[in-house]
This record gives C-alpha cells, sequence and structure tokens, in this order.
C-alpha cells in the first residue's frame, strides 16, 4: 500500500488532499493527536491511534499529547485524578503499538510564557460565538459552557503550533477547532496544518458511544467480557451504522491481514476474507449470520488487545 493511501484509509476527510501529498514527499515531517485523560482507554480512542501507527508507517515522527489541562478546563476531574489518568493512559498506548513516538503531557507544554502569550494573541481574533460552535461536538454541559471552555479550543490551536507539527489527527468532532487553527495560525507566522479526521464510531448498542452508558469495550476489558460484550452488541442486518462492521473495518483489519469465520459445515463450513469490503459484501448477502459475525469479532478483539493487557501487568 502506497503512503498516500495508508496515511487515508479509514478516514472521512483530508484537508486538503493536495497538501498531504506534498508533506509525504518531505524528508522530515511531524503529526500529533491529543487526547483528553479521562477515563478508560476504548475502542473510540483506537481509531485515531490505528491512524497514527498508520502515519508512524508513512514515515511521520509522530507526537501524542496528553492533555491534561485541556481535561481540567473541560471539566473531566481535578488536576491529580486527570495526571494519574494521564500516566496510565500512557501505558494503554504503548500497549496498543504507539511505540517509538514522543508522549508530551499537556502542562509540561502549556505554562510555558510563550504559549501562553500567543493564547492571548488568538483570543483577540476568535469571536465568543466561533469558540462556542467550535466546542460543540467535543465540550461537556455546552448548554451551559464557562468560560474555561472558550479557552479550550484557543489552547488546542497553539498546541499546534508549538509543537511544531506539520499535521493534526482527530475525530471529526475536532473539525471546527482544527479549522480555526487553519485559519488563525497563519496570522502569526505559523503554516495551516493538514487536518486528517476519522470517524465518530458507534457504541456496541448502536447509539453514540459514552462512558456514562458503558456501551464500549475498554481497552483492560478481560477476554470473557470483550466476547460478552460482542455477544450482546447491537448487529443489524444493515450495513451502515453497524457497530460490530465498524469493529471488522476500523480495529480488526488495520492490524489483522485476514479474518476467518468458524462454523459447522451444515451452516456453510468455514470462509475466509482478505479484506474488509469482502466481510462485508459477505454479511451483505447474507452469507454470514450475525451470531457467527459476533463471536468472530469477539474472538479477534480479544487477540488484538492481548497486548496490552499483557503490557499493564
Amino acid at each position: 500500500m502506497d503512503a498516500f493511501k495508508l496515511v487515508t484509509r479509514n478516514t472521512i476527510e483530508i484537508v486538503t488532499e493536495e497538501e498531504l501529498r506534498s508533506l509525504l514527499l518531505k524528508s522530515k515531517k511531524r503529526v500529533y493527536a491529543g487526547y483528553e485523560p479521562s477515563g478508560e482507554i476504548h475502542l473510540g480512542h483506537l481509531v485515531t491511534v490505528n491512524k497514527l501507527i498508520d502515519l508512524q508507517e508513512a514515515g511521520f515522527e509522530v507526537i501524542v499529547l496528553l492533555a491534561d489541562l485541556h481535561a481540567f478546563l473541560n471539566r473531566k476531574g481535578t488536576m491529580k485524578s486527570i495526571r494519574e489518568l494521564a500516566d496510565y493512559n500512557k501505558k494503554c498506548f504503548e500497549g496498543l503499538g504507539l511505540k517509538n513516538v514522543k508522549f508530551i503531557l499537556g502542562s509540561d507544554l502549556q505554562l510555558d510564557r510563550n504559549y501562553e502569550l500567543l493564547v492571548f494573541q488568538l483570543s483577540q481574533q476568535i469571536t465568543l460565538n466561533r469558540a462556542t460552535r467550535s466546542m460543540d461536538d467535543v465540550g461537556r454541559q455546552m448548554d451551559h459552557p464557562t468560560v474555561s471552555q472558550m479557552i479550550y479550543p484557543i489552547m488546542q490551536m497553539t498546541d499546534i503550533a508549538m509543537l511544531e507539527v506539520d499535521a493534526a489527527v482527530g475525530g471529526i468532532d475536532q473539525r471546527k477547532i482544527h479549522m480555526l487553527a487553519r485559519e488563525h495560525l497563519i496570522n502569526f507566522g505559523y503554516p495551516a496544518p493538514v487536518c486528517i479526521h476519522s470517524p465518530i464510531l458507534n457504541g456496541l448498542d448502536g447509539k453514540k458511544m459514552s462512558s456514562s452508558q458503558g456501551n464500549y469495550i475498554s481497552v483492560a476489558d478481560s477476554e470473557d467480557e470483550i466476547r460478552k460484550k460482542c455477544q450482546k452488541a447491537f448487529c443489524p442486518p444493515e450495513i451502515t451504522e453497524n457497530p460490530i462492521l465498524q469493529i471488522y473495518q476500523y480495529h480488526i483489519f488495520p492490524r489483522i491481514s485476514s479474518v476467518s469465520i468458524r462454523r459447522p459445515a451444515k451452516f456453510g463450513g468455514d470462509r475466509t476474507y482478505s479484506s474488509y469490503e469482502e466481510l462485508e459484501n459477505a454479511y451483505k448477502k447474507s452469507e454470514i449470520h450475525p451470531l457467527d459475525l459476533k463471536k468472530t469479532c469477539g474472538e479477534y478483539l480479544c487477540e488484538i488487545l492481548s497486548s496490552v493487557r499483557d503490557y499493564l501487568h
């Protein structure tokens, strides 16, 4: 797979593709993703983790920002509790395969004098309305936003500048913040970052993935928990918005070259699929029963996540 296909697979938007192609030609290039330490690392995080691994393979230097101050501004806990989670999250990321990357704690970067000055300069250019709208998809309790949450997007823009990265990775919920960065950083002599956006996947119940709903698989779940959660998961005959198929597309096939469905001969016998498209097409034709799809999903997830459990213990 060529570098462009590798970097763009399983994304839903690149801003812009032309800039990315030019960036891929450079010998030195840096990319980052930021993560709020706010709980367990789960399959929602793994989408961007997989993308960072793709980018590393394509020749990028990868930076992971453990955004403790962002989590604090977004009302995710005390600085002490957030810092403890940041250490735990780092271990989870390493267990998932983010090796030979640079981990940076947000507060180590963001309390610098020059950093704060750029935050203030950007805050003079961005209206309260733009800042609020940029937080709509990522902020907590945005019906009653706090001043701290208006600082959040401006700090994220400043992260991009001060980390001196060429590209930023995030879910599509980060888009509005990234567009602010592209629009305003150039006014202070910083390049507009290439933005690589991944989808926001459904929870196991087919609804929005949420820690409060418990509709996710944590990387620290036991094998029994993973299997049980997959067996109970929503898996409709339809292809779109099917959380089990999403797991195959975004988590299993990026890490495993082929998937085998094991079943008795009277139910069609074993079948092996060398791409997600093959698997999806077979399911669409009802050649795979939902129970077989879910059972197999659980087994492959156990295999993929075993490295994290081993690393944590």
